[in-house]
Formats: structure tokens, sequence, C-alpha cells
């Protein structure tokens, strides 16, 4: 026999050695909530039972197979006969023997996603819905509405007005295709994966079900946080408490609440906290000590837990003594933040790999200016959750205007733009881009008769190209000369698109010249330097569920990014925003800082405005993290105090010097040569007087606006 009470701590122990009916593992960040469920399953195989009555249902096929593997090392015999896998894979071999009734004799052949968006827009084109109509959404996002419908047993109508507003006058049509889809799969013997669940449920309901039921003796849930309403159910059925032979199965439950963060995905957190509803004398067994992350990051972490309006009271310790502060650090702005994180990586490096660093942010977009900093800084970095921001499709379209403006002839660019209009294929693109290489501009208006919208854009063009303003108000210009497109473009998802183009206009308000910043932008898009594995890691915080690292930075922890502005509407939204944040700080496991810049770009006011700090972060107390505040040069200092709110700070703090008029009146120099005059620009920062000369590739600079910079010379364009 294993020597379970010596190789688990206590309530590990409980957990895995339990013989109650129903059991609820509540398993915090860190606490080894694999470990537990791997001897559970070594300790009833050791106690006799049948491995074929064991059933082990996860979210992916690797987690079960790891465990049951792991099991198997610790007994040193496969544990073969145990059924392990996810909940749709279960179904399918259910499914298998004890087919749904109206299927008849017919066997059942599952879809893929690809074959349902196939299917739904086929039928699209059948009911004459949505022909001419370029804001009709696409079939793969019919196809995502009905999932998400089906597995949050809701409405279409409130699907929509939850997660997609401006779709709202499609609903009826939605609802159609989605009754002719449900039809048609009747009619042609197919299920999909979201069907493989509910009529898993309906089986195990039937009088076949019940011999399905009455095989497992013992059923283990991996993640039961993440769990939808049917999926609870089919667990419920599992169990049999209503079998007519024998006793129920003995269930146990293993999740944590505080990590339930999938609601978009159908999961429901109410199945976890209403255990005990569905499974009268649960016994409740906390995890509670963390073998992750040091003391002040739970800390923080169990400050974060203390104030949910409703979930199982655990505090999180662990036996590892001292740890490193826990720092809230208030940057001037988001831009200024993202340098003091780039900044921060590089001294990070000296102590950890790349891959022991993550940055960590609400939303995908959040990290642009960040990406725009590290590139510079020549820091490796691979990106999870959203695309990098070169890579967006919507954003390579509006650099499409800003390409033509820097560079009339550059055929890429003329030909994405070109194609954002109806008729114009690839052909036609190439015939007017050689009429308008050719200088023929008579030929090519009459060419874009057939494309009035196409020759309006190229006159845009034109014109700032002749007459340029600021960066940031060409792309002003382009964005409202682009939003039309962009609505017709990508109709199902324009609106959350707006915060990336956002961001692009706010980071060119840095730039004096449109060149400069598309030949950053270029750098990103021609050498990707997320290649190797040795990279720091850029996530979103869904995309970072499971993962840790030795040092984790969290940015943008300001109202209306962290937490969303759309969670504010909601208790239940806003609650589980916390729970992001709570998954955010336990990915660390030796230092934590939490970023949260005092003034935030307005594309509305085209300035900077002040921000307000999370809650998550006003509601921590001093004792449990130390803040500090950017002063003038980058200097951190501590503060007692939260920024004050209401102040705007102007994008550009300084007046911009005239351009050039003699060629080589300014160069990119490799080093400085004066020790302690001049003045130089620097991409992010704008104009600055040199100070002095650190050394031979240094230079301390004032930029007005930030104050004293050391920054390299490799990064500075010198003015004569």
């Amino acid at each position: 026999m294993l020597d379970y009470a010596n190789s688990l701590n206590s309530a590990q122990y409980e957990a895995v050695s339990c013989d109650d009916d129903a059991v609820l593992v509540v398993a915090g960040a860190g606490s080894g909530k694999t470990r537990t469920i791997v001897w559970r399953l070594a300790w009833i195989l050791e106690h006799g039972a049948d491995p074929r009555s064991i059933l082990l249902l996860t979210f992916t096929r690797k987690a079960s197979q790891e465990m049951l593997e792991r099991a198997g090392r610790l007994l040193e015999r496969p544990a073969q006969g145990v059924a392990g896998g996810t909940f749709h894979s279960f179904a399918f071999s259910v499914l298998r023997r004890y087919p749904p009734a109206w299927l008849g004799e017919r066997p059942f052949t599952l879809l893929d996603p690809s074959d349902a968006s196939q299917i739904i827009r086929q039928l699209k084109d059948n009911l004459k819905l949505g022909k001419g109509d370029s804001a009709f959404p696409k079939a793969q996002t019919i196809a995502d509405i009905l999932s998400k419908a089906r597995n949050k047993e809701l409405s279409i109508e409130e699907i929509l007005g939850r997660d997609s507003f401006h779709l709202l006058p499609y609903a009826p049509d939605i609802v159609a295709i989605g009754n002719a889809y449900k039809d048609y799969k009747r009619e042609k013997a197919l299920l999909d994966y979201d069907d493989l669940l509910f009529e898993l449920e309906d089986v195990l309901k039937s009088e076949a079900g019940e011999r399905a039921r009455e095989r497992y003796q013992y059923v283990l849930v991996d993640e039961y946080q993440d769990t939808n309403l049917v999926q609870a159910r089919i667990v419920q059925a599992l169990a049999g408490q209503d079998r007519e032979n024998g006793p129920p199965a003995k269930v146990m439950a293993v999740g944590d609440e505080a990590q339930s963060i999938y609601a978009f995905r159908g999961a429901n957190v109410r199945n976890m906290l209403d255990f005990q509803n569905a499974f009268p004398r649960t016994r409740i067994i906390p995890l509670e000590e963390n073998y992750r992350s040091t003391q002040p990051i739970l800390d923080v972490a169990n400050n974060i837990l203390s104030r949910s309006e409703e979930s199982f009271k655990k505090k999180l310790y662990t036996a590892r003594e001292g740890g490193a502060e826990v720092r809230i650090i208030s940057p001037i702005s988001d831009a200024t933040q993202a340098d003091l994180v780039a900044e921060r990586i590089g001294e990070l490096l000296t102590r950890y790999r790349p891959n022991e660093i993550a940055v960590l942010f609400r939303s995908g977009f959040h990290s642009y200016q960040l990406e725009n900093s590290l590139r510079r800084d020549g820091v490796p970095f691979r990106k999870y959750g959203g695309v990098r921001f070169t890579e967006a499709a919507h954003i390579k379209d509006l650099f499409a205007f800003a390409r033509l403006i820097v560079n009339p002839l550059d055929a890429p660019a003329f030909s994405r733009l070109a194609a954002m209009h109806k008729g114009a294929g690839p052909k036609t693109a190439e015939k007017l881009y050689n009429l308008m290489a050719k200088n023929d501009l008579g030929a090519l208006e009459k060419a874009c008769r057939k494309f009035p919208d196409f020759l309006a854009d190229l006159r845009l063009v034109d014109g700032l190209r002749v007459n340029p303003p600021e960066p940031r108000e060409i792309f002003l210009e382009i964005f409202h000369r682009y939003r039309p497109y962009m609505e017709r473009l990508y109709p199902e998802d324009w609106p959350t698109r707006l915060a990336g183009i956002d961001e692009i206009i706010q980071m060119s308000a840095n730039y004096a010249s449109l060149d400069l910043f598309m030949a950053d932008m270029a750098l990103d898009a021609g050498q990707d330097s997320t290649e190797s594995d040795d990279c720091v890691t850029l996530s979103t915080v869904h995309s970072a569920k499971g993962l840790e690292w030795s040092a984790v930075l969290i940015i943008d922890l300001v109202e209306d990014r962290f937490p969303s502005r759309r969670s504010v509407a909601r208790s239940e939204d806003f609650e589980e925003e916390r729970r992001l944040f709570y998954v955010a700080c336990t990915r660390a496991k030796k230092e934590l800082e939490l970023y949260a810049p005092a003034a935030i770009y307005n594309k509305m006011l085209q300035s900077r405005t002040s921000a307000i700090q999370s809650p998550f972060l006003r509601e921590l107390p001093s004792s449990s993290a130390t803040r500090y505040a950017e002063k003038m040069g980058g200097v951190l200092e501590k503060t007692d105090s939260l920024p004050v709110a209401g102040a705007t700070f102007r994008v550009s703090p300084f007046p911009e010097p005239q351009a050039p008029t003699t060629e080589g009146e300014t160069k990119f120099a490799s080093r400085y040569e004066s020790s302690s005059q001049g003045y130089c620009r620097h991409r992010i920062f704008g104009r600055g007087k040199i100070i002095k000369k650190i050394d031979d590739d240094k230079l301390q600079v004032n930029f007005p606006g930030y104050g004293l910079k050391i920054i390299l010379a490799n990064y500075l364009l010198m003015e004569d």
C-alpha cells in the first residue's frame, strides 16, 4: 500500500481517503489539485474497486491522460479500464452504445466546427437571408452565437443583447437559421459538439441510460468551476441518486470557484456554489496550503477573495518563508507604463530566464505599446491571447492608407485598399495601380468610375501626403474614412476592434513623422522575435490560466480596462472580473507587480485623461502591497496615497520643432560625441535636451513631460 498519510498534507489526505457519497474539494490556486485527484485514483484502485467502475471527467484529453499515467506510476501498474476523458468524448462513447431514440436504426456522424459553419452558410442561402446585406453576420459568427445560446441555455436575443448588441436587428433571422440547422441535423442524422452533451443528458434519463449509469460507482470531475449547466446535470444523472438497483455513485468534484472565468463559454460558477443543493450531505474539503507562491503574493490573493460577494471561505498559506514585496506602481501614463515595464523586464532578466517572466493583461490590445517597447529594446517575447497588433486585419487595413501616404508606389498597400471595395479584385487592382504608377490620372479617374469610394480614398491619401499634419491627426482622418469599411468587412465584431485602433492612434501621437512610425511598425512584422521558446510571455489572463512564472507583471489595472467596461452593468460580471484578477495574481511564484497608469489616452478628447485605479487595487490594504508612483525622469517613489483624479495630460507636452529643410540636418547616431549640448528625438518621449554623456553608448536626456531618462544613443535621432 502507498503511504498516503505521509505523502499528502492533511487536507489532501482527507480528500483522497474519504468515503462520503458526495465530496467537493475546494482547491485554492497552487494547492495540489491534480496531485489530489491522482492519489484519489490510486486510493480507489488500491482498495479493490473495479477500474471499469471509475469515471474521470476533465476538460482536456491531455489532463485525463496525465492523471491516469501518474496514477499508474504510483501503483507501478497501468490504470487500465478506468474511463477517462472530456465530457464530449465520454458523451460520444455512450451515444455510440445507446444512440438517441430519434435516430432509429440510423448511425450518426459527428460534425466538426467547420462542417457546422458550412451547413449554416448553405441554410442561410437557402432561406435567402442576408443576401446583399454586407452587415449580415457571417456563417461562423452565427454558428458561434447558436453555440453560445445553447451552452448558456439563453435565447438568441439575450445572447446578442449581452455580447453583440449591434447584431440585435438580425435576431429573428438567426433564430430561423438555428431552427433550420436543427431540422437539417435531424434529417441527416448529424450531431455537433453541443448536441453530444444534451443528447447524453436525454439518454441518461432513459431506460438504456440506467444501464450506463449503473456501470460507474466512482465519478471524479476536474475543474468543476468550468462546467456549464448541462454538464452539471450530467454529473447529477451519473451519480444516480435515484438508482433503482444499488447505491448511488460516489462523486468527487474538484475545483476552485475563485478561478471560474469562462462564463463567455457557458461556464456557470453557481454549479460549484450550489453543489450542496444538488448533492445533499456533501462534505466540503478546502485545500489551502499553496506550493507555488510566496506569502506576500498569497496575502494579495486572500484580500481579493475576501471581497467576493459569494464564495467558499478559504485562506491560502505557504510553508515557504520570505518573499519579495508586492508592488503597486502608478506610471504617469499608459505610454510611460510600457517603458517602465520594458525597463523592469530588463532588470528581471538579470535574475530569471525570459520564459520565467510574464506580463498579463485583460484584453489583447492592452499590450500593443509594450510590444513596441520590447521590440525596440530587443527583448524576445511570445504573445498568447489576441494577435500582435501588426497582424490584426483591421490594423493592416488602417496601415494600407498610411503606407500609401508614405510611399504612393506601395503596391501591396494599394491592393489591400482596393480590396475593401466590392468588385475590385486582384486583376482590377493591378490595372488601377499601373495607371497610377504611370501618373495617368485621367485614365485612372475614368477606370475608377465603378469605384467612386476608392477614388475618394486615393484623393484623401494624396491630400495627406501633400499637406501632412501630425501622425495622430493623419490616423484620425484615416479612421474617419475607414470606419464604414470596417463595419462592413467585420460585421460580427467591429465594436471590439475599435479598441485596437484607439491604441494605434495613441501610439502615433508620440511620433513627429509618419514614416518613422510606419518604419517601427514594419520592424515588428518584418522579423518575428518569438520563434525561440526562450521568450518573455505576454498573455491575456484567460490564456494564462493553469500556467505559472517566477515573475508576473499585470498592466492597465484601471477602471474600464481591468475590470472591463462591460462588467460594471451586472454584479455577476463584475465578480468574474474579480476572479480574473485573482487568477492573474496567483500565476506568480516569486515576484508580483501591479501597474495602474495615472492617465489613459482618450480618443474622443484626443488627449490623455486621468484614470481611476482598479477597485481591486483600491481595496487592497497598505499592509499587503507597497505603492510607488512614477515621478519626473522615470523615478519610482514610495507613496501612501492614490493618484489624484481629474487631471488632463496633453498628448504632446511640448511644441514640435520645424522639419529640417536641408538634407543631412538630422541623422541617426550610433554614438554621441558631445557631452552636454544639443537636442535629440526619441520615438516614445519625443524631443528632449541632452544633459550629459554617461558612457560611449548612453546619454542622459531631459524630455519635457517625462523628465530625465538614460537612453541608448542607438535609439535617439540627433539634431545637429
